[in-house]
């Protein structure tokens, strides 16, 4: 058959609020038009991340009831261990409460002022954390992540001859470690191949750097690579996962992504020592290294989600939901970050609303209509997520201005997106009067959390 169905059935479901054009416009102007400010009640389809708002299997609810809240060494901390052992293969696994608390705690050890951060491109908590320990993040995307609209299977690839240019300039004594993010979420949810992976390695290994996946789409990306990268196409999920982090050091996840979870991360090495280093820093700020601020049944439902994720049925269905908006959106002549990826859809601001200029934030200004206009809820990725120097003040236009679109796993169906579509298309249409914002007010870092905005005159 040709239509690909969604594999699993709706057994709860949720009340949808409807809300009007003058309500909306109310609601987003007495938040100082952030979308991160709103009440979710307030928001009809929310896409603003796909990270903690996925919905969890009745295997996944049974496993909550099978949580052991032991302080220590529980029943859940083993179940958990084994699952994140099973499928990424490293020894040491520090489970902390979110992505970012691994980022923390990786760069708290390992970074120091005046150090050099490499990555295909950083998301935002993960520059933010080496920025606050004084290092700087360089991103390092290969040359087609730089054309919005040109299709090339893996646009999320790290460019290996800038990241020789980068040792060769500043010293390996000045890089702690190397990171690779997957699939590139700052890039458009671009896909990293294996062959890019294994390059990155290997400059890592014959410098002695240790070399750090942020896997927090580890799925996505390997069922990319297995419709994608010659050699690769008769391999399972599972075996192209191994290789994947066969070639790393360690790692940093946010279970709320690629494990179904509403809550949790964890940080995986294969280094004892520092293994003992992080163990200490979770203690201090986390929790207990067998539960390292998760209740047991967090930890029972991410090692259900890391087992489920890798069902080839739910990957298809999961690329293919994502795709059939780009497509739509595509037809219509909006702008796109081409081609689909796997976890959001992507629109390019800056070609969407050329009258706008990078300093008068067009991806926010887009953001807040899309609200206005149907309360669909995105975020911005672009000036005002990446565009300030946290330590000078200086503000400069990102590499791009995007409208990211994420959508949530197992939550929303088919009609749903027709709905998105359409909302876009409206907006599409008068974009012509859509103007320019500025900033109000905002904090140094992370400033798109809680910025306030006011629309130019």
């Amino acid at each position: 058959m040709k239509t690909i169905i969604e594999p699993f059935r709706i057994k709860a479901v949720e009340a949808i609020k409807i809300t009007n054009r003058e309500e909306r416009v109310r609601l987003i102007e007495e938040v100082g038009l952030n979308p991160f400010l709103l009440r979710g009640e307030d928001v009809m389809i929310d896409l603003l991340t796909d990270s903690g708002t996925s919905a969890m299997s009745s295997e996944g609810w049974a496993a909550l009831m099978r949580g052991d809240e032991s302080y220590a060494g529980a029943r859940s901390w083993y179940r958990f261990k084994e699952a994140v052992q099973e499928v990424f293969g490293f020894e040491h696994v520090i489970p902390t409460h979110q992505g970012r608390a691994a980022e923390r705690i990786l760069f708290g050890i390992m970074v120091k002022p005046g150090h050099f951060v490499p990555n295909n491109t950083h998301f935002d908590t993960t520059r933010a954390n080496i920025e606050f320990r004084g290092g700087e993040a360089v991103d390092l995307p290969c040359p087609e992540a730089k054309q919005p609209d040109l299709i090339a299977p893996f646009k999320g690839n790290m460019d290996l001859e800038a990241l020789r240019a980068l040792i060769e300039r500043v010293g390996v004594a000045q890089i702690p470690l190397i990171m690779v993010t997957i699939t590139n979420n700052s890039g458009g949810g671009q896909p990293v191949s294996m062959a890019n992976i294994r390059g990155i390695s290997e400059i890592a290994r014959a410098h002695g750097v240790p070399f750090y996946i942020d896997a927090c789409r580890f799925a996505e990306n390997a069922w990319f690579i297995k419709q994608r990268e010659p050699g690769y196409a008769d391999r399972s999920v599972p075996s192209i996962v191994a290789e994947i982090f066969s070639y790393a050091d360690g790692c940093t996840m946010s279970a709320k992504k690629d494990a179904f979870a509403n809550m949790g991360g964890f940080l995986c090495t294969r280094d004892a020592q520092l293994a003992e280093e992080e163990r200490n820093l979770l203690i201090l700020t986390e929790g207990f290294p067998t539960y390292g601020g998760l209740s047991g049944r967090d930890l029972d439902a991410i090692a259900v989600g890391l087992r489920e994720i890798l069902a080839e049925d739910y990957l298809n269905y999961r690329a293919a939901s994502t795709a059939y908006v780009v497509n739509h959106l595509t037809a219509l002549g909006v702008p796109m970050v081409l081609p689909a990826g796997g976890h959001a859809v992507y629109i390019d601001a800056r070609r969407f609303l050329p009258h706008v200029a990078p300093m008068q934030y067009p991806g926010w200004s887009l953001a807040v209509e899309l609200y206005k206009e149907g309360g669909v809820r995105g975020v911005e990725i672009g000036t005002v997520m990446f565009g300030l120097n946290p330590h000078t003040g200086e503000e400069a236009p990102g590499p791009w201005d995007l409208v990211r679109l994420a959508i949530p796993r197992r939550v929303y169906t088919q009609s749903h997106m027709d709905y998105v579509v359409e909302v876009v298309a409206a907006v599409w249409a008068r974009r012509a009067e859509i103007r320019g914002l500025k900033i109000k007010s905002a904090p140094r870092f992370l400033r798109h959390f809680t910025a306030t905005f006011e629309p130019l005159t």
